[in-house]
């Protein structure tokens, strides 16, 4: 391999490995070309599956990589009845709140939610919801109930980190719009443990409706403002990089998700 890769690099005319005697790594270079690598691997998967098509259900290795709220309160229970449709595809799941590249970590399918950045990659908008403001009938009992939206700056309002868009919360007033800017005792780079903090009475949060859905409607959470507050959109999208949209296997798992959407 040593001399392959070597031939390789005087064909090229480039490094495409930093050689120590601790370790190795890309180069700048070689990160372009194992990324390039790729997309070609990919493509000659997807002419493979094309003129292999009607020969058996969609199969093989499925890479999915999402966040844990989505994970846990959205993906994990329809993916039983994924199976039972296609019980040729075996999954590999990964699951973090830190932000992924989907082609240097070979991942299929990115699952995330809220507003994208522009990109070269592909993306469909499988389902939307909203964003609810609450807090544990314990937090609310020891600090007060806040009357009016203002009210939430003297409050511990928590947050995701390193999110300065989620730190802008928005109300109707009488006025027009207003938009405080809130803070508190904690932050998280996790959506789950921050619903788990607010369950634990530390304070008020804002996240999507369906990460606290089921707390509510079983009083372990309560929604505030809900007349007042702004929820805008929260879209979820699927995104994979191009020509890997074409594998049948990711086509008919996004389509699984997109026509089981309704439920959520």
């Amino acid at each position: 391999m040593s001399k392959q890769l070597g031939r390789l690099e005087a064909r090229l005319g480039v490094r495409l490995l930093t050689r120590t005697t601790r370790r190795i790594g890309l180069t700048p270079e070689g990160e372009t070309y194992l990324a390039r690598a790729r997309d070609i691997l990919s493509l000659i998967e997807v002419a493979e599956q094309d003129v292999t098509a009607g020969r058996g259900r969609p199969g093989g290795l499925l890479r999915v990589n999402t966040g844990t709220a989505f994970a846990r309160h959205r993906l994990i229970p329809l993916l039983p009845a994924f199976f039972d449709h296609y019980p040729a595809i075996t999954l590999d799941l990964g699951v973090t709140d830190r932000r992924v590249d989907l082609v240097a970590e070979q991942v299929d399918v990115l699952l995330r939610t809220g507003p994208l950045g522009d990109s070269s990659l592909l993306a469909r908008k499988i389902a939307g919801g909203g964003r609810v403001v609450c807090a544990a009938p314990a937090y609310l009992d020891r600090r007060g109930w806040p009357a009016v939206p203002e009210d939430l700056l003297a409050h511990d309002c928590l947050v995701l980190r390193g999110l300065a868009r989620l730190t802008a919360w928005p109300f109707r007033t009488t006025t027009g719009l207003q938009t405080l800017t809130v803070h508190g005792i904690a932050t998280t780079d996790s959506a789950e443990a921050l619903r788990d903090m607010a369950l634990a009475g530390l304070g008020i949060i804002r996240v999507s409706a369906f990460i606290v859905a089921r707390d509510i409607a079983e009083g372990r959470l309560v929604a505030l403002f809900e007349d007042e507050h702004v929820s805008e959109e929260v879209p979820v999208w699927a995104v994979t990089a191009p020509g890997r949209h074409r594998l049948p296997r990711v086509q008919v798992f996004i389509d699984f998700l997109a026509s089981n959407a309704a439920k959520w």
